[in-house]
């Protein structure tokens, strides 16, 4: 599945960039490829923390992305206008994944959609489970700013 969202991702990335490199709700992720050693990017929904970025990995580890950043965690993130290096952290343990989601609940969301922003109080506590029941087997990944030393 992953092949076959590649090149609409990659027009996707291109024409809408500029926008949703403003957009706290999405973040922009160069990774270095793991066999070309070339930057990749890729647009991924997240939640963000004061400190922090979260991002679940929907294809688990099969994501080219994912598995870039398990072989070298030093990445490049745009989110909100606001472009970081950053080191990754890869959440495995279901506790773990539980209370993250707990302190800072999120819902993935699509491009231009208000519908989170409006209806995210009533739509949380029927998508929690949901959620918590999908991140169950795949893991979450952390990403902190090199600068804030974490």
């Amino acid at each position: 599945m992953g092949r076959l969202l590649h090149r609409p991702q990659t027009v996707l990335v291109r024409f809408f960039r500029r926008s949703l490199a403003h957009d706290p709700r999405w973040v922009l992720l160069t990774t270095r490829g793991r066999k070309s050693g070339q930057p990749r990017e890729v647009l991924l929904p997240c939640g963000r923390t004061s400190d922090a970025i979260i991002v679940i990995s929907a294809y688990g580890r099969r994501s080219n992305w994912f598995r870039n950043l398990e072989q070298d965690p030093e990445v490049t993130v745009t989110c909100a206008g606001w472009v970081l290096r950053a080191h990754a952290d890869i959440i495995d343990e279901p506790e773990a994944k539980r209370a993250l989601l707990a302190a800072h609940p999120y819902i993935p969301s699509f491009p231009f959609i208000l519908l989170p922003f409006v209806l995210h109080p009533l739509l949380f506590p029927v998508a929690r489970p949901l959620l918590l029941r999908f991140v169950h087997h795949r893991p979450i990944v952390v990403f902190r700013s090199r600068a804030s030393g974490q």
